[in-house]
């Protein structure tokens, strides 16, 4: 597996990642129900994963595909458009989903996180996701 060595600065924001996992919001939780341990697609996820100067709520990377879960505050903001070119650039997928969405309609999320991912291409043709064959 080709792994590009880690450079200082996001040894230097390892705690930061830490901490960020150790303390998720309620949304964050309970999507995580549902991602954790490959549930959803037979997909692996990892929580808060460092992009670039990013820290994304939950990534796949064998598919590039980034989910960030959002509150209020996120509404129209110019951050988070910025983030998402710096994202797309590096070939990744970001979806939004706001935290109510997560709290109110967790089923719905989840459909719409496997509708993504059937979209996605797979990196390895010679094994197929869960669910798709």
């Amino acid at each position: 597996m080709d792994r590009t060595p880690k450079d200082k600065a996001s040894t230097r924001n390892t705690p930061r990642a830490r901490a960020l996992r150790k303390n998720p919001t309620e949304a964050e939780k309970h999507l995580w129900e549902v991602l954790s341990a490959r549930k959803t697609a037979g997909t692996r996820f990892n929580r808060q994963v460092q992009i670039g100067p990013y820290f994304c709520d939950f990534v796949a990377r064998s598919l590039k595909l980034v989910i960030e879960v959002d509150g209020g505050q996120h509404a129209e903001n110019i951050a988070d458009a910025t983030r998402t070119r710096f994202l797309e650039a590096r070939g990744y997928r970001v979806i939004r989903f706001w935290n109510h969405d997560v709290l109110s309609n967790l089923n719905g999320v989840v459909a719409e996180i496997e509708r993504v991912l059937a979209d996605r291409p797979y990196p390895n043709p010679s094994r197929k996701r869960e669910g798709n064959g």
